[in-house]
């Protein structure tokens, strides 16, 4: 949801944004979808760009039964081929490639060999079809391509290959926040009863859990060395989600050696039964998560580590009393450490991440105070990283979009807002870095159990979703960055990881 607690009050004012928008199925929120029975006509739809990269595109879309409903407000998936036809001439498509799964409702292609800085032209087809894009009618943006070429026709689309980024690769880092373990429905909108939440499939795994298996499998696969997770690790804060979530990102590597987490407002300090076994939290309840992965005696739940000579400062954005729906904040103590850090070798290579972003623009949805950082403090810390020539990069969460915004007041660091990793689009972003520059891409997270949750999440409010959640353009998920980064120690071999987990 937008800021993670979309209230009756937000719900009111957008209703009357989207009201104005072209009507879809709003079958899925009226409870009384039932699915019709396939006939077995099939339509393909939602085609996306999703990651694209100097040398390799991600594109991925949907088949389902022609006029029938799952209940969700969407067709029935329906397993078909599915391909893309691509080339440098829109009228010379010869290349072609398959997906993931050749007979799937889930599509998920990826063309490799590409050239830098090259345009290409492609059609995803299913049955012989063309796929037609993810629309956009809240919004001006564009799913498919870097360009509008075909955008008022069938296809071909296109999109212009960016330059990798100068200088020698030193190493990764995965991206990811909103991983909200324990969360049974995706989409809820609190005093709403009749705009219902997504669920998963009965008899399939909880989908949180789905998709952080997903994403730790998938980060190792692209070579990932470290993880970075921002916040919201659970849907409550609730112990064994905590612990599931510890357990699982144990897959990826050590914790505070190959990963890191930070808190988000869903894992604040509760009350309540289930959180009695806790620690006293510093401004309520109990802090089940500050046991988690914060456990030493006065531990602060906000630090800096040095990474390949990268500094990494990771900051809680809720530290501070509430009920989680409210602007995050840090702690006036942990605000003057952070300030006292970023003053410190300010032209040192540095990244922060923490779950609320600095500031929130352009959102399809309302644009509420609970969707960020106390505005005082964000301003604050927005003119220290303008002293910063460091500073590269500040990762976010919280909103469950892929959003890059640049602050006149500390233009020369990328406010990057990733999409949650627990539902659509359902992935993560890969950091890579060079010793002239880096390049951010998002990937959606690709088991088929990933996929079948991702695709049926998209669902939320009124089918909406992807129109906030996506990134209005490639360039929201996908970018390069040229800034001198040859301070920096490139990683030799891929670190081992594996089950083992860090001692508590």
């Amino acid at each position: 949801m937008p800021g993670c607690d979309f209230t009756r009050r937000d719900l009111l004012i957008w209703s009357a944004v989207a009201a104005a928008a072209p009507a879809i199925s709003l079958s899925a929120f009226d409870g009384l979808a039932s699915a019709a029975t396939p006939d077995g006509d099939i339509s393909p739809a939602n085609l996306e760009l999703v990651t694209l990269t100097e040398d390799r595109a991600v594109i991925t879309w949907y088949t389902g039964y022609t006029g029938t409903d799952d209940g969700t407000g969407r067709m029935v998936p329906a397993p078909a081929d599915g391909e893309v036809h691509w080339g440098t001439h829109p009228d010379k498509l010869h290349k072609v490639a398959t997906g993931l799964s050749r007979n799937t409702p889930y599509h998920y292609v990826e063309l490799t060999g590409l050239e830098p800085g090259q345009t290409y032209y492609y059609q995803a087809r299913s049955l012989g079809l063309p796929v037609p894009p993810t629309p956009f009618t809240l919004i001006s943006g564009n799913a498919v391509g870097t360009s509008t070429f075909g955008l008022d026709t069938t296809g071909p689309y296109s999109f212009t290959t960016p330059l990798p980024p100068p200088g020698t690769y030193l190493f990764s880092i995965a991206l990811c926040n909103d991983l909200h373990m324990g969360e049974t429905q995706a989409g809820l909108v609190g005093g709403q009863p009749q705009y219902i939440g997504i669920q998963q499939v009965p008899g399939l795994p909880p989908y949180p859990e789905v998709m952080l298996e997903s994403l730790v499998q998938d980060v190792t696969t692209l070579g990932a060395d470290y993880l970075l997770a921002a916040g919201d690790i659970s849907a409550e804060a609730v112990p064994v989600d905590l612990s599931t979530a510890y357990r699982m990102l144990g897959d990826f590597g050590l914790y505070r050696d190959d990963y890191f987490v930070t808190r988000g407002n869903h894992d604040r300090a509760h009350l309540g039964d289930p959180y009695a076994g806790c620690r006293a939290g510093q401004w309520q309840g109990n802090d089940c998560f500050q046991d988690e992965f914060f456990p030493g005696t006065g531990e602060p739940t906000y630090f800096t580590r040095d990474i390949q000579g990268l500094r990494v400062i990771g900051i809680d954005t809720y530290d501070k009393p509430g009920n989680g729906g409210d602007a995050g904040a840090l702690s006036p103590e942990q605000l003057s450490w952070f300030r006292t850090q970023l003053a410190k070798e300010q032209d040192r290579p540095t990244i922060v991440f923490g779950h609320h972003p600095l500031v929130v623009q352009d959102s399809a949805f309302p644009i509420t105070p609970g969707n960020s950082l106390d505005p005082a403090q964000a301003t604050t810390i927005l003119q220290d990283y303008a002293r910063m020539p460091g500073l590269f990069l500040h990762h976010a969460g919280h909103t469950h979009r892929n959003k890059r915004t640049i602050s006149p007041l500390a233009p020369r660091v990328t406010l990057q807002e990733i999409a949650a990793g627990k539902e659509y689009p359902g992935g993560f972003s890969i950091l890579r870095l060079y010793t002239g520059g880096y390049a951010l891409n998002f990937y959606k997270s690709r088991s088929d159990l990933a996929r079948e949750w991702s695709e049926r999440s998209r669902q939320e409010i009124l089918g909406y979703w992807p129109q906030f959640a996506l990134g209005a353009a490639v360039s929201d998920r996908n970018i390069m960055v040229e800034r001198d980064l040859s301070g920096l120690r490139p990683v030799r071999g891929h670190k081992p990881h594996g089950r083992v987990l860090a001692s508590r």
